[in-house]
């Protein structure tokens, strides 16, 4: 089986040359929480030379807050930044005559579309037109999947390998003590959990269902090399294939 292994890159961490060698997909800042020509052509580069699908990440315009607070903003700011966002990403990309794999929102906006129907569908209506034969990455049983597929969005869905779950398979707030996972094995387990059962023990300690074709490790989790590798190198001892899959 084939597990796709992303990462969120481009954010000023500097970690991107040594991650790449350990993932099939990467999620580009494109200048909401952070980036701009410089920082997306340096990492679109270190992609394409790791052989790594190139994917967009728009956000909240909140450099401030690097996108990880829900920012009150009208639709048509929105809609104006993140078309910013995207047509800066595409112009860059197009220079390396590569063409976008897919496009994940980025913290606060990824989970806001997630929760909520009315704005799910404010965010698709933005990026329709920048959606066509691209995969848009989502959470399982989530508002956005849902509006994704009633306007027929190809849709990838994603799990985290670094975060704890809700029993509503929402994310752990980055404000509570146990949101993120840092131990590499227990990492492992909960990757493997949702890989070979669909499921997730949520921070509650109970058992959800979950559908993933694509995890993701934060690049700036504290010790997200050591992670990624470890991630890596065991998937591949159990047989599995780090590259692109289908969804589930």
């Amino acid at each position: 089986m084939r597990i796709d292994m992303n990462c969120d890159v481009g954010e000023g961490v500097e970690n991107e040359h040594l991650m790449m060698p350990y993932i099939s997909s990467c999620n580009i800042a494109c200048g909401g929480h952070f980036g701009d020509a410089t920082t997306i052509d340096k990492t679109m580069q270190l992609a394409i030379d790791n052989g790594v699908k190139i994917g967009a990440h728009p956000s909240f315009p909140d450099t401030e807050n690097f996108g990880r607070k829900w920012m009150k903003i009208s639709n048509d700011a929105l809609q104006k930044s993140i078309e910013n966002q995207m047509d800066l990403f595409l112009e860059r990309l197009s220079f390396f005559n590569e063409k976008i794999h897919h496009i994940k929102p980025h913290g606060a906006l990824y989970n806001a579309i997630a929760k909520n129907e009315e704005f799910a569908t404010l965010f698709i209506k933005i990026t329709e037109k920048y959606l066509k034969d691209v995969f848009l990455y989502v959470p399982y049983q989530s508002k956005i999947e849902e509006v994704a597929l009633k306007y027929g969005v190809n849709i990838k869905y994603e799990a985290f390998a670094d975060r704890n779950y809700t029993n509503e398979l929402t994310l752990v707030s980055r404000q509570h003590k146990n949101a993120l996972l840092v131990d590499e094995n227990e990492v492992l387990q909960h990757v493997l959990s949702m890989i070979k059962y669909q499921n997730v023990k949520t921070i509650s300690g109970d058992i959800k269902n979950i559908k993933a074709a694509t995890f993701c490790v934060h690049s700036d989790t504290q010790n997200a090399l050591e992670m990624v590798k470890y991630l890596h190198q065991n998937l591949i001892k159990l047989g599995y294939t780090i590259g692109e899959t289908t969804n589930i």
